[in-house]
Order: structure tokens, then sequence, then C-alpha cells
């Protein structure tokens, strides 16, 4: 089950218009398997990233570090389609129900949330499920 994007403009406008972006213009987003309610990933959206997600219906997100928007997959494979997007009660947040294609992490696991602070320490809960170098074909 995917999300039917919106395709007005205009109603995207109005959407936008009540997410509260930080002074950087960014919103944190968090992506969920919208099967298993597993927490996949959080990651940054500004207003072009967001509405060309609730345009497209594929994940689009703002990379902090490139400074441009990155589309999740786009050299991985691993994409992330919309299933809902749902904006907490103070409209600074952003939860992305997402169906998740492969895994959603860089590391080649399929949460980035693998580890656990335990009295033990840090304890890896699950290996990864492919290497970063296929991933990524470096």
């Amino acid at each position: 089950m995917t999300a039917q994007p919106i395709t007005d403009p205009a109603l995207r406008s109005t959407l936008l218009d009540r997410v509260a972006f930080n002074a950087d213009g960014l919103i944190t987003a968090v992506a969920q398997d919208h099967a298993t309610g597993e927490v996949l990933m959080l990651a940054w959206m500004n207003r072009a990233a967001l509405d060309e997600t609730l345009a497209t219906g594929r994940v689009c997100y703002f990379s902090r570090s490139r400074k441009s928007l990155w589309r999740k997959g786009e050299r991985s494979g691993q994409v992330q389609t919309l299933v809902d997007a749902r904006l907490d009660c103070d409209g600074d947040a952003v939860l992305l129900l997402v169906e998740q294609k492969g895994v959603a992490c860089h590391t080649g696991r399929r949460t980035c949330f693998y580890t656990a602070l335990r009295p033990e320490g840090a304890v890896e809960l699950m290996p990864p499920e492919i290497a970063p170098d296929v991933l990524y074909g470096a």
C-alpha cells in the first residue's frame, strides 16, 4: 500500500505551510516500516524534499553534508516508498511510514538503530545484511 501522490501544488503548499522548519529550514524526519512498526532511520528534510516526497511518493531527504536533495536509494537501490506522512503536534517533526526496499542503513543493516546501550556497554544487535561496498558499488 503506497500513498497517493498529492499532485495539486496548491494543496502541497498549504500542507507545507503547516510545517515548523527550524532556523536552517529543516525538519526531523523519522522513517518507520509501515508493516512492522520498526524504526528504520532518522534524517532531515527541507521544504523541497518534503514537497517532492508528497508529490511523487518516493522519499526524498536533504543531505546536510552535501547540502542537496538525496533521494533514498538513488545510489544503493534501497528505495523508500511513502505509505503515509504524519506531522507531529508541534509541526516540527514528520513521521514517514514507508515501504522499505532492502536495507535502510548505509552500513548495510535493516535499521540505523542497531546499537543498544546496555550495562555491559554498546551492543550491536544485528550484523549487516549486505556489505556497504556491495551496496554502493565501491
